[in-house]
């Protein structure tokens, strides 16, 4: 398989691990937003937090097929990488929400999107690079 189809794969892959981590993460926002009763934003960050421990055990195993020198390592750069994501998130929801009136959820939505580019090439390029060459 060549570069390019590799690179594709991958986004492929991570993208589909991003699906998985989108519905956990739609699920948790939705449970303590509405039957909690938590601040939005809280809510946002449990939900984004758990799909992020969930998609880096994925993307660890499937998407970069176990290829970090460290385990501990690579999370905690993935979790630092999400965590910019979550600000980045939060962000894209807040204009959107907040500024221009679009539907929370639609705005969460589109604030997934942008941030999975973010994720993506941030983990790649950065994290598991060895892997990517």
């Amino acid at each position: 398989m060549d570069k390019v189809q590799s690179l594709i794969l991958k986004i492929v892959e991570f993208g589909i691990v991003g699906l998985s981590g989108m519905f956990l993460d739609f699920s948790i926002t939705w449970i303590l937003k509405e039957k909690v009763k938590w601040n939005k934003y809280v809510s946002n960050a449990a939900g984004f937090s758990t799909a992020v421990v969930s998609n880096f055990f994925l993307n660890y195993i499937w998407t970069f097929n176990r290829e970090a020198v460290s385990v501990a390592g690579a999370f905690w750069l993935f979790f630092l990488i999400s965590l910019a994501g979550l600000l980045l998130n939060s962000g894209f929801i807040y204009v959107l929400h907040e500024k221009k009136k679009v539907n929370f959820y639609l705005s969460k939505l589109l604030a997934i999107a942008l941030v999975f580019c973010w994720n993506f090439s941030a983990n790649y390029f950065f994290n598991f690079h060895s892997v990517a060459k």
